[in-house]
Formats: C-alpha cells, structure tokens, sequence
C-alpha cells in the first residue's frame, strides 16, 4: 500500500471519528429537551427546535442511503420527492412528541455512524447523485449538518464549539457565497490568512476564525467581524445564497 492510500484512509477515518463525535453531541443536546422546548424557536428563522431536529434525522437517513446505494454501484436521489419532499417531512416531523423525535434521531444518527464505519476504502470514492459527488462529500456534508444544526437548537450548544479544523472546513466550503465581483481576504486573528472567491473587488474580512465562519454560514458572528476596501473601513459585503444540494423550488 502507498503512502498516498495509508493517508487518505487515516484522513476518512478521522473525519469518520468527527461524525461520530458531531452524532453524540448533538444527541446529548437533544436528550435534555422537553414537548414544550422542542416548540420553542431555533435560531433559524421560522423554525422551532423541533424543525430542526427533523431535518437532521431527515439528512442523517437520507445520507445514509446514498452511501448505501453507492456501496451497490446505484444512484438514488437524496430525498425521495425533492425538495418539495423534505419540506413536507420536516412539517410532519417537527409536530411528533420529543420522546419520538429522539427515538428517530437516535437510529438515524446510529445507522449513520455504523454505515460509515462499515465502510471499505475503496468505497469513498464511488460516485452519489448528492450533489454529483463521491461519498466522501456526502460524509463532510453530514459532519457540516451536524455541527451547525447543533448550534442552531439553542439549547446550549454554540459555534464557540466548532473545532478551527470544522471552521477552516466550512470556511472552504462556503466559497460559493463569495459575490461574483468579490474575492474575500479572511484575516483570523492569529491565523494564516485565507483568500475566497476571485473577483475584481478585494474586501478584507478581520475577526477570530470562529466569527468568520459563523457569519460566512449566515449566523450571528460570536465576536465582531470588521470590513475594509481599498478605501478604507467598509460596511460587511452581502454573501451569494448557501450552496445547496437540493434544487429549490422557484416561484
């Protein structure tokens, strides 16, 4: 075996153990959360705490049956209805007692996690429909769900707890957002210096790399994020829509 393959199988195992770590943390928030708690607000607008954990056993299941196809040589598509589909589950979801969203997430998120580790390495590289990837894009996206979405129940669990390895990540992730005519320099505080995006227009980004990621994912920054051009200071640019995997709907 080369050492090319010995590092790709210690990096899928690592992000496996990051899933997993991502799956145990967002059940141990969820383990405390009451009827009346899960119908309390998110911090994503017009859902409640139980929409959100919808769609992440939502996300979690169908995650899993692209690995599983793919482990066949198949091809499926991420939700069965599209986008459409997946409102329509998460609507549905979010009403269920906390006891059964917990049982639902508990599997999903278990199934996940043994699928992934049942993996074999040649199996990261077979192709799924989710975004015409390779299953090692499916699973960084299932890492990404986990962690932000744990965030977003605000029920103790915040973005102070993103790893600098998942901000960096995401922060790579996220350079679809980037305007057309923009390229962003992101400057962490103590940090290497990250450029996104290629446009005419350099506008500096400056904040702790935790800031940075959240308000690149379209969250309240935990610290402030400060903005200069060419010219000087500048008011924070607007970012292009989040890079979805499932086509929306236009009206």
């Amino acid at each position: 075996m080369t050492a090319a393959n010995n590092s790709a199988r210690a990096a899928d195992a690592h992000l496996t153990a990051q899933v997993a770590a991502a799956a145990s943390e967002c059940l141990r928030v969820v383990a405390a959360l009451s009827d009346d708690e899960l119908r309390a607000p998110s911090g994503l607008p017009d859902w409640t705490r139980g929409h959100v954990i919808a769609h992440v056993w939502g996300i979690s299941e169908a995650m899993t049956r692209q690995f599983e196809h793919a482990r066949r040589g198949a091809s499926v598509e991420l939700y069965d209805g599209g986008y459409e589909g997946r409102t329509r589950r998460i609507e549905e979801g979010a009403a269920r007692p906390a006891a059964e969203q917990r049982e639902r997430l508990g599997t999903a998120l278990t199934t996940a996690v043994d699928t992934l580790a049942g993996l074999a390495p040649e199996d990261w590289e077979r192709g799924i429909s989710f975004r015409s990837g390779v299953v090692r894009d499916g699973v960084f996206a299932l890492w990404r769900e986990l962690v932000i979405h744990t965030s977003d129940l605000k029920a103790g669990n915040t973005p102070a707890q993103w790893t600098p390895e998942f901000c960096r990540h995401l922060l790579g992730f996220l350079e679809p957002r980037v305007p057309e005519a923009e390229t962003f320099v992101l400057e962490p505080d103590g940090g290497p210096v990250l450029h996104l995006g290629s446009g005419a227009r350099t506008v500096h980004l400056a904040g702790t790399l935790t800031s940075l990621a959240t308000w690149m994912a379209g969250r309240a920054p935990l610290g402030t994020v400060t903005a200069r051009s060419e010219d000087g200071p500048a008011s924070l640019p607007g970012l292009a829509p989040w890079p979805a995997g499932v086509p929306v709907p236009q009206d």
